[in-house]
């Protein structure tokens, strides 16, 4: 006699309710798995928001703040660098490069950042990736500006167009720089940072609608912050410590990812959050499942009956219901990876454009695979409760039915 033979042929007859249960476990693991990618996606995407920039500095304050105001574009500094001690920092014989961020204006609600046209050399996010143009190219004149691509997608705005700045973070008001608009001369290609909210100026430009006569890519009203690229990486530590402890100007001099796991680590209850959701989504799919299986015991107690008849041990009828919840489980889990990768195609070009969320397709990583025997497992689990009663009764039954 072929138990798996068998089993086959009576979940055929039931298929109905089965791929409803099998159905119901595949959109549970849909959703555990694109919040498990989606979670894993946006924390390398938050942790690649800069790429990089071995370290930065601003003036005295905490570390967490310096990274949100230079990094996010949120908050603002308690004070800014003297334009002597960025060009000192820039001199320093470790340093490759030295690229100064000038906030406070904005446009529209949006942050403007001032900074040097080498900001498009130099400045990588993600796994090293540059900056990238969807039309036009950078700035070259002071005042000209570089448009983020969520900044022209919502305010409709094409390469050629002018701007007008506001001094502070407000939308409009009293302080637009009405009689000094910038020229769009180009936007950028969608990063999944917040470079895509920020509208990129040369300081010089800056400086200008502020009264102060351009001449340098310094502000002469000092620097926010500075992001720094060292020649040689050994050096990031030392470097960090001694600009940490200048006396001359008091700084804070951070390494961006190792305040960025500070941050995340801040943040991480946002995603054991939704992490529990979908495992409660599961935990109801499984429930629905032994549902299921507990509706057919007093229609299939015959069936039972017959296969003690022909042969069949109490245990053989425990072994068919386990089957029939670990079969369902895993057609459920199969046609879940169907449609979260489906999901996946479907989504993911809507998430960067509107949330600025890139999530790319990629293979099922390891703690996935993980996640998917957990669901196989818990499904053959789950076949054990009516089992034990079906293997019960069929031990008190015989070939006597009793209801």
């Amino acid at each position: 006699m072929n138990l798996l033979s068998l089993g086959w042929k009576s979940a055929a007859r039931r298929r109905a309710s089965l791929l409803l249960a099998a159905l119901s476990i595949a959109i549970s693991v849909c959703l555990i798995l694109s919040i498990d990618n989606v979670r894993q996606q946006v924390k390398d995407g938050f942790m690649n928001t800069v790429s990089g920039t071995d370290i930065i500095a601003g003036a005295r304050g905490g570390s967490l703040n310096l990274l949100l105001y230079s990094v996010f574009h949120i908050g603002d500094a308690t004070s800014n660098l003297s334009r002597q001690a960025y060009e000192k920092v820039a001199a320093l014989p470790e340093v490759d490069w030295a690229l100064p961020l000038v906030l406070g204006d904005s446009h529209k609600g949006y942050r403007v950042v001032g900074s040097s046209a080498a900001f498009f050399t130099h400045f990588h996010y993600g796994r090293n990736q540059a900056l990238a143009f969807r039309e036009g190219g950078p700035f070259t004149e002071p005042r000209t500006a570089v448009l983020g691509a969520e900044v022209a997608r919502t305010l409709g705005y094409q390469s050629g167009d002018e701007i007008i700045l506001t001094h502070g973070l407000v939308a409009a008001g009293f302080a637009d720089h009405a009689a000094d608009p910038f020229r769009v001369t180009g936007i950028l290609q969608a990063t999944g940072t917040p470079i895509d909210r920020a509208v990129l100026v040369p300081v010089a430009g800056l400086d200008a609608i502020h009264g102060v006569m351009p001449g340098s890519d310094i502000s002469v009203s000092g620097v926010t912050a500075v992001l720094i690229g060292l020649k040689n990486r050994v050096m990031t530590f030392r470097l960090q410590r001694q600009l940490n402890e200048e006396i001359s100007e008091p700084m804070t001099a951070i390494i961006p990812g190792a305040t960025l796991a500070e941050l995340w680590r801040l943040l991480g209850r946002g995603e054991k959050i939704l992490f529990g959701v979908a495992a409660l989504v599961f935990l109801a799919a499984l429930a629905g499942v032994v549902t299921t299986l507990l509706a057919t015991l007093n229609e299939r107690r015959r069936e039972m009956a017959l296969l003690r008849a022909v042969g069949a041990k109490a245990r053989h009828v425990l072994v068919l219901y386990v089957f029939e919840s670990a079969w369902v489980s895993m057609l459920g889990a199969l046609i879940g990876v169907v449609l979260y990768y489906a999901a996946q195609w479907l989504f993911a070009p809507w998430l960067t454009q509107q949330f600025g969320v890139l999530v790319e397709i990629r293979g099922l990583s390891a703690g996935q695979w993980l996640i998917l025997a957990g669901v196989v497992g818990a499904g053959l689990l789950s076949g054990l409760v009516p089992g034990w009663l079906a293997y019960r009764r069929s031990l008190q039954d015989g070939l006597q039915i009793k209801y």
